[in-house]
């Protein structure tokens, strides 16, 4: 039989965190910078790239397409080449990976006249359509289908409309704006996405040549330019909000003080107000920093998720690891997606006393989690299973880390020099869960 290893992580929790992590760049917002870059024949290089796979997929995607590309991890930047496009399918092989991918829809559209792209994959935490991306496309002017798993776009040129979307959709947002740059007139995105992410894509795109503003608005105005106009560019992007609030929740979780370097305060003020009601404490350092530190008994909440600047659906998992150990019963209403519960059954593992009824969790507080083997089951709820295992009593195997590769770089080492003891390990598949067999990267 042949023998495969495995990745986990293992936590031996308990270890109170103290020092500084510092936060990197916004894999939400670099992925689309990278779209947007298919958009000139000229260099774009983006700074402040996080070593990640989303960010690896996200080069196969555009090699894939002709762009020439160059990742260097060490000053964390990328040069991005699309002078020669020469191929505008992007391949189900890359993008059923990560919803991201998605959005060389709306750039290839509108660089190349055409597109053909698989529909999208990512973490399955609940239905995400895309027909608010095709029906602002087709608004445009573009003629859309989808055939066999592929939505295919094509308009000899694009014209400008106003757009309501039924819900502010970050992908549609980015899609339809990437897509009337060079459109005739002026497109109008009502009912926007307002993310720090979208803001970001707008300024990237604006330092390039492009005439949008509203952006962190409902609504966002493109008023379209000469494709002559846009030109290489040199940027860096934004920090990672959910990287920051993932260790935010784990101080708040395991106990200590902790700076949290390379933040925005002003990107998580909802989410850092929830933590401070619950009984943390939290002040701005500076306009990079925050300090986050706990010295007593957290107390229950109740939260609701919604499209910034309300609470992240993203921080829903990370939060309720914590508030398993709040005195009282929280309530958490999940009201974006469905499946982004999945987290649950994992914690109750640890000893978490969680009730699920439909959007609701309904969560008692615990004196302790326990520690054992869980999973990974998407992207946020192993950063919630990571937060769990620092705090719980005992130690914690979080498989099928895949997951949180997507999303955070450097992990281990980031929480080990805050004074975690956290390792990742490969064990072979066949052998009982903890019969570890070979040690790495520590």
């Amino acid at each position: 039989m042949r023998e495969e290893l495995t990745k986990q992580i293992l936590i031996e929790g308990g270890n109170k965190l103290h020092g500084e992590v510092h936060i990197g760049g916004a894999k939400n917002a670099v992925l689309k910078l990278m779209a947007a870059a298919l958009l000139v024949k000229d260099v774009c290089i983006i700074h402040n790239v996080p070593d990640l796979s989303d960010v690896e997929t996200m080069l196969e995607v555009i090699n894939c397409l002709g762009a020439k590309t160059k990742y260097c991890k060490a000053s964390q930047s990328i040069e991005i080449n699309a002078a020669d496009i020469t191929n505008c399918t992007a391949d189900y092989a890359f993008v059923s990976k990560m919803r991201a991918s998605f959005n060389v829809l709306g750039a290839l559209l509108s660089r190349c006249g055409e597109a053909k792209v698989a529909l999208p994959g990512g973490c399955a935490i609940g239905e995400r359509r895309v027909d608010f991306h095709i029906k602002g496309l087709q608004q445009l002017g573009a003629e859309v289908v989808i055939e066999n798993g592929y939505v295919i776009a094509k308009a000899a040129e694009l014209n400008g409309a106003d757009i309501f979307l039924d819900i502010p959709s970050v992908g549609a947002t980015e899609n339809i704006m990437l897509a009337s740059i060079f459109a005739n007139g002026v497109t109008r995105i009502k009912n926007a996405a307002q993310e720090p992410e979208i803001i970001d894509l707008a300024n990237f795109l604006n330092v390039m040549g492009a005439d949008i503003v509203g952006a962190g608005s409902s609504e966002l105005i493109i008023n379209g330019v000469e494709r002559s106009r846009l030109r290489g560019v040199e940027y860096s992007t934004i920090p990672d909000r959910i990287e920051a609030g993932t260790y935010i929740c784990a101080v708040a979780a395991a106990g200590g003080d902790v700076v949290v370097r390379n933040v925005l305060p002003s990107h998580i003020t909802f989410f850092t107000n929830k933590l401070i009601e619950i009984g943390t404490n939290i002040e701005v350092v500076d306009p990079y920093s925050l300090r986050i530190s706990k010295d007593k008994q957290l107390k229950a909440i109740d939260l609701v998720t919604q499209p910034y600047p309300g609470f992240p659906t993203d921080m829903q998992a990370p939060m309720m690891s914590v508030l398993t150990l709040a005195d009282g019963i929280s309530i958490i209403t999940e009201s974006l997606y469905e499946n982004r519960f999945m987290q649950i059954p994992e914690l109750r593992r640890m000893g978490a006393d969680i009730q699920h009824e439909g959007l609701h969790a309904i969560v008692k507080g615990v004196r302790e989690l326990t520690g054992t083997q869980v999973k990974a089951s998407d992207l946020r709820a192993g950063a919630a299973m990571v937060i769990a295992g620092l705090a719980a009593n005992g130690t914690t195997a979080i498989t099928d880390i895949h997951h949180i590769d997507r999303g955070y770089e450097k992990l281990e080492e980031k929480l080990s020099l805050l004074g975690a003891n956290i390792k990742r390990i490969e064990q072979n598949s066949n052998l009982l869960d903890n019969q570890v067999i070979k040690t790495t990267g520590l």
